[in-house]
């Protein structure tokens, strides 16, 4: 897959578990301080990861205020960046301002562009690069757009919540990739929601089924790590698995409609099918996971990515008196109080980015920390009671010590990482 197919291929939104019906911005934005720059002042941005998420993602940035300019950019891969420059150069004109001594690849890229002088980083790698270069960024001071979901682990999760308070401490706007929070129809959805429209919440059910994705054939040239990293979503030390790095969405949503609670344990299952062959690496390719809330709602999730199968995504949410529905385009409530939504669609994708500018602007700053890390919990709790096969507790998965990749600071393309075969559920142990 190119990185022009893949630029605009996220979903979802934005983060605070309380929103009011149409509000469009939400209440994280709450620590306005001084010496934010003016509006004829030029920020510069940083690129941390050059694949189609990260093009995307500093594409619409540099759509989101006119006095914003691209000056560094960095990957692992000099292919990547590459191609990533040349297509940012070509979407928005006179917005690329990135010399070659700022064109950084390599293991150490992102702290060299860190320390390059930008004032926001766009945080775009996979997902395990996520809880260090997040803790990098804030320790210097930088505002930052964080794609989802930020860890793997609960080791990683941890760390991202400790950043996350420096960041708010620091007065640093933190966005997060939850794009579904940042989609309009959606705000008003779940706003009414949380508003009693459809009197107590019951029970969340979410699906998200889809087919299988890309996959690049090996060159006699990879060493093992590079093979990995260029198959990363296929690792579940890179990626958390697909339950962690795609359907978290679904995920958040969930939480989101019960008013940003987490579960008090999990159960479930999943395992792969389709995903037989040694390029699948040792992800699943289906789970099915409860997750019990200690209000007595319930809380679903059936995902799989299997070729052939019919697709879905969608989340419907039972109240006491009502039900609140999204697919597709459709945002509804039937029962009590009956409703569709009609309202202004915008790109969210770009309203993330504009909402972030805007508060950098504004000097109120916004903070998705605590969601973000939250919602990635929830993935990783999923995958976890699927690996094992087990019942696991909220305290249990947060507080495991279990961390699936090597140490991020020994990184190098000689490195050898003996991937565990697929887990088993009743003999491989999580925590």
């Amino acid at each position: 897959m190119s990185l022009s197919e893949n630029t605009n291929r996220r979903d979802f939104i934005k983060s605070t578990g309380t929103v009011l019906v149409g509000g469009t911005i939400g209440l994280n934005m709450a620590f306005p301080l001084q010496g934010f720059p003016k509006s004829n002042d030029v920020l510069k941005v940083g690129l941390i990861g050059c694949g189609g998420r990260g093009t995307g993602a500093a594409s619409q940035a540099l759509k989101a205020d006119p006095n914003v300019i691209l000056t560094a950019m960095a990957d692992v891969f000099q292919d990547r960046l590459d191609q990533s420059y040349d297509i940012l150069l070509k979407a928005v004109p006179g917005k690329v301002k990135v010399p070659k001594e700022n064109r950084f690849v390599g293991f150490d890229a992102y702290q060299r562009l860190i320390d390059s002088g930008v004032d926001v980083v766009l945080l775009t790698t996979p997902p395990a690069f996520r809880p260090e270069q997040l803790t990098a960024a804030v320790n210097a001071g930088k505002h930052i757009f964080c794609e989802k979901p930020v860890a793997v682990d609960a080791p990683g999760v941890r760390k991202v919540l400790a950043a996350a308070k420096m960041a708010k401490e620091k007065g640093l706007s933190l966005v997060s990739g939850f794009t579904f929070r940042y989609d309009l129809p959606k705000r008003e959805l779940f706003g009414r929601v949380q508003n009693g429209e459809i009197g107590e919440v019951k029970m969340v059910n979410s699906t998200r089924n889809g087919g299988g994705l890309w996959n690049f054939e090996r060159k006699p040239e990879w060493t093992d790590m590079e093979y990995q990293m260029r198959n990363w979503y296929y690792y579940d030390w890179l990626s958390g698995d697909f339950i962690v790095e795609m359907v978290v969405h679904n995920l958040d949503m969930m939480t989101w409609a019960i008013g940003s609670q987490m579960p008090i344990r999990a159960f479930g299952t999943g395992g792969r099918q389709s995903r037989v062959d040694a390029k699948f690496g040792n992800i699943y390719d289906h789970f099915a996971i409860e997750f019990d809330f200690a209000n007595g709602v319930k809380g679903y999730n059936f995902c799989r990515q299997q070729d052939g199968c019919a697709s879905k995504n969608s989340v419907e949410i039972i109240g006491s008196e009502g039900t609140a529905f999204y697919q597709g385009n459709v945002h509804k409530i039937s029962g009590k109080n009956n409703w569709e939504y009609q309202g202004e669609k915008k790109d969210m994708y770009q309203t993330q980015h504009n909402e972030l500018f805007a508060s950098i602007r504004a000097g109120k700053p916004m903070n998705d920390g605590e969601m973000m890390a939250n919602s990635t919990m929830l993935g990783i709790l999923g995958r976890m009671v699927a690996y094992s096969g087990q019942s696991i507790t909220w305290e249990q998965a947060m507080n495991s010590n279990q961390v699936l990749g090597p140490d991020f600071h020994k990184y190098d393309w000689d490195l050898k990482w003996p991937v565990p075969p697929p887990a088993i559920p009743g003999v491989t142990k999580v925590v």
